[in-house]
């Protein structure tokens, strides 16, 4: 039984919290990495994208809130996500026509639009701010919890309860979705196979001839509804901080460039490796040895590697490593 206490202790406060915090920050990565591959340069205003998202998408969920309207067990969120992607969408268009498109057609090296991406960042957050405010928003509504630990002890006579939110579940299964779509998309239209024929050989591309400008729409509506997603899976299942949302374009980056930049696959498992890994070494591990070890072994220490304060330093130090050892990624994408 202490086995199986240990099992479950695992999975309630590690694999349970990693899958879904690794669902959003893949779906991220993912928009990040196609921004890379596609129109090439880093794209640091990723963050900030999935807080103006779920801003609107905030926004529009008090609105039906204030109406009266709700899916009832599920979240009122995933209602007016749709608004919030529209909207995001609009944003990311009439961005690309005022500022990088000048850039594009002035052959800017990647540096430079890169430079230009941090400016628009703290417009975007300024728009936050404004609109919203700096403080934490909670808009989740809806059944909570499918699985409560009280429950599971019942079932199973464990000391160990396991518990799953309903937003785990939803983040879990909408990534999944998502990113089928996407890939499915990427890889067998037209449209999707000349994003990829374009990301592989510009120059040929144009030959071929594929409209760059078509391009370019299709990558930044992607980008949009990915931020707008992922963001909004990330407000319901802890809350919604716009500073919050800034420090996550660091696990992005590390989750995009561990699986290989401009490879969306690899941008989608790299997600899970981060997240896996910033979990697995910022937990407490004493009383999971509680359970398998004798009493006479058990730890006095919390048997944690690293404090939860320096759970970006593992996002940091994993993008080091990657790009001193194998800058190309897990799956060979493009070298930054």
């Amino acid at each position: 039984m202490d086995s199986l206490n240990a099992i479950v202790l695992l999975l309630n406060y590690l694999f349970v919290p990693a899958l879904s915090y690794g669902s959003q920050l893949a779906l991220g990565a993912i928009f990040v990495s196609l921004i890379y591959g596609i129109l090439r340069f880093a794209y640091f205003t990723a963050g900030d994208l999935m807080s103006f998202g779920t801003m609107f998408t905030i926004l529009f969920t008090w609105y039906f809130q204030y109406l009266g309207i709700s899916l009832g067990f599920l979240p009122t969120a995933l209602l007016a996500m749709p608004f919030g992607i529209i909207i995001t969408i609009l944003y990311v268009l009439v961005k690309d026509k005022l500022v990088f498109s000048y850039y594009r057609t002035q052959k800017s090296p990647p540096v430079m639009l890169a430079m230009v991406s941090i400016g628009t960042m703290f417009v975007t957050q300024a728009i936050v701010r404004i609109v919203i405010g700096p403080f934490d928003r909670r808009f989740f509504d809806g059944e909570k919890f499918i699985l409560k630990a009280n429950e599971f002890k019942e079932m199973t006579g464990l000391n160990e309860g396991l518990t799953i939110k309903s937003t785990q579940v939803i983040t879990l299964l909408v990534t999944i979705i998502v990113v089928s779509i996407l890939f499915w998309f990427l890889n067998k239209t037209k449209t999707g196979k000349s994003m990829r024929a374009y990301s592989d050989n510009e120059d040929l591309a144009l030959l071929s001839g594929i409209d760059p400008k078509k391009v370019v729409m299709i990558t930044w509506v992607i980008a949009a509804i990915l931020a707008t997603i992922g963001g909004a899976l990330y407000g319901l299942d802890k809350s919604f901080k716009p500073f919050t949302y800034f420090n996550n374009m660091l696990p992005i980056f590390a989750a995009a460039i561990v699986g290989g930049i401009g490879n969306p696959f690899g941008a989608f498992l790299g997600g899970y490796v981060i997240a896996f890994s910033e979990i697995l070494l910022t937990y407490a591990y004493k009383k999971f040895f509680v359970y398998l070890l004798p009493e006479s072994l058990e730890p006095d220490g919390l048997l944690q590697l690293l404090s939860t304060d320096y759970k970006f330093a593992v996002s940091f130090s994993i993008l080091v490593i990657v790009l001193l050892f194998r800058p190309s990624g897990i799956f060979k994408g493009k070298v930054l």
